[in-house]
């Protein structure tokens, strides 16, 4: 929503720029254009409720989402080389092929995206964690681990989240 704001803004600036400063100008409005978030292909099943709670954290955070509800989430979670103990209710896919499965806060997606961990190709909240984003239950937290994927099958540790505050 910032990148938004800050384009309309700059539109206006620009109005009011002569020629060659608008020139200018549209070229850093270019640039502020160039860096949204990628599209997000959202695989869930049509009755999980927490899918639409995150995809709704992702959209609020800058990122577009396009929704797809497959018939076989097993098949498509294999095919993308999830291991059974990292997976979740849903799967987003960059156009990229990076994959984010689970609950991972937007945070944290902008951080990977920004500087792609050699090797790695993606984030995993395993499982359905109280108190991440789209998992939210009243006042409830449960600490957990957001791990990074690796082409090679292996995973490590990505970031720990220890309170609700640190995941945004």
């Amino acid at each position: 929503m910032n990148k938004i704001i800050s384009v309309i803004t700059l539109s206006l600036f620009l109005s009011a720029c002569g020629t060659e400063q608008a020139t200018q100008n549209a070229e850093v409005a270019g640039a502020v254009v160039a860096t949204q978030n990628p599209l997000l292909t959202v695989y869930k099943d049509p009755n999980c409720g927490c899918c639409k709670h995150w995809i709704t954290h992702v959209e609020d955070h800058g990122y577009p989402t396009k929704t797809i509800e497959p018939q076989d989430m097993w098949a498509l979670k294999d095919k993308l080389k999830i291991k059974g103990e990292l997976q979740s209710c849903h799967t987003a896919v960059t156009k990229d092929g990076y994959v984010f499965e689970g609950h991972v806060p937007a945070k944290f997606m902008d951080q990977f995206l920004a500087n792609p961990p050699k090797g790695a190709f993606g984030l995993t909240v395993p499982a359905m964690v109280v108190g991440s984003p789209g998992m939210e239950v009243d006042d409830k937290f449960r600490a957990y681990h957001i791990l990074q994927m690796n082409n090679d099958g292996t995973t490590e540790l990505y970031q720990a989240i220890d309170s609700y505050q640190q995941q945004f």
